[in-house]
């Protein structure tokens, strides 16, 4: 199951959105299998819609055929980083919000290329609430 998009539905515990809306779409981009299945339990528990991949390769052909409205990456992984992710989807010109979640943000390669900005960042490990309340302040 490490293979292409893994997609998690709503939860029916989740809480009670508004019907004449979707659910908020959110793609995670881990190389890391139990951090990311743990995202994605915990966005998919707060009613988010989430898709999840195992790295920045396998995000940027998810973005190819899917619309996501926040994407949550990590910065070290294989085939493509979080960074080069990040700097196709500003060449692309595609305005979908980033979080970068990791362990060390790659504040160098900020400095000199603050176009490739994320929105908004968390060093692991994070909190659930933490990732929570970083995803909604983002998504507002």
């Amino acid at each position: 199951m490490d293979e292409g998009i893994i997609s998690a539905g709503a939860s029916p515990f989740a809480p009670v959105r508004d019907r004449t809306r979707s659910p908020q779409r959110i793609l995670v981009v881990n190389d890391e299998t139990d951090a990311r299945q743990l995202n994605v339990d915990l966005l998919a528990e707060a009613g988010y819609d989430v898709d999840a991949v195992k790295d920045g390769a396998a995000g940027w052909e998810a973005l190819q055929f899917n619309s996501y409205d926040l994407i949550i990456t990590d910065n070290q992984m294989p085939r493509m980083t979080g960074m080069e992710m990040i700097a196709k989807l500003r060449s692309a010109r595609m305005t979908v919000p980033v979080i970068m979640a990791t362990r060390s943000l790659p504040t160098v390669i900020i400095e000199h290329n603050p176009w490739l900005k994320p929105d908004a960042s968390l060093q692991t490990p994070f909190s659930n609430d933490d990732l929570l309340a970083t995803v909604k302040k983002v998504l507002l």
